[in-house]
């Protein structure tokens, strides 16, 4: 026996896609999202292929899944694909300790993120109709 069917969140245009229990800070990691939200998802993905941050490559696979999930379970056009929401969030924390001097020891917190991705299809924009009058 399984569970019901649960009603689908987003709507009809859109799609997403999670990465859980990333290992960097959610700080860190909210840099690089914050590069990618609200854009078109092909400056995105180039935008992520490019970056210098270690994280960034994690982000862009999430975002390709996000890209690939929109095609083959929702039929979205990929051409139209912008990056509606990039949401990080925490997750488990690691405590280490650090030997000190004197026999002391310091607390080493290793954190970890949450990363949702989700893309929506964007109407497309007439804006051969727009040119045409701004020349009239």
């Amino acid at each position: 026996m399984s569970k019901p069917k649960q009603p689908r969140t987003l709507a009809e245009t859109e799609a997403q896609a999670v990465t859980r229990n990333i290992r960097v800070s959610p700080r860190k990691l909210n840099l690089v999202a914050g590069l990618i939200r609200n854009k078109p998802a092909s400056q995105a993905v180039a935008t992520l292929t490019f970056s210098k941050r270690r994280i960034a490559q994690q982000v862009k696979k999430t975002l390709e899944s996000a890209i690939a999930n929109a095609e083959n379970n929702h039929q979205l056009d990929v051409d139209q694909l912008v990056v509606k929401t990039a949401e990080v969030g925490k997750s488990i924390v690691m405590r280490r300790f650090h030997a000190r001097g004197r026999g002391r020891s310091a607390r080493v917190e290793k954190f970890f993120s949450h990363l949702k991705i989700v893309v929506a299809e964007r109407a497309p924009e007439p804006e051969a109709a727009s040119t045409e009058q701004k020349a009239a």
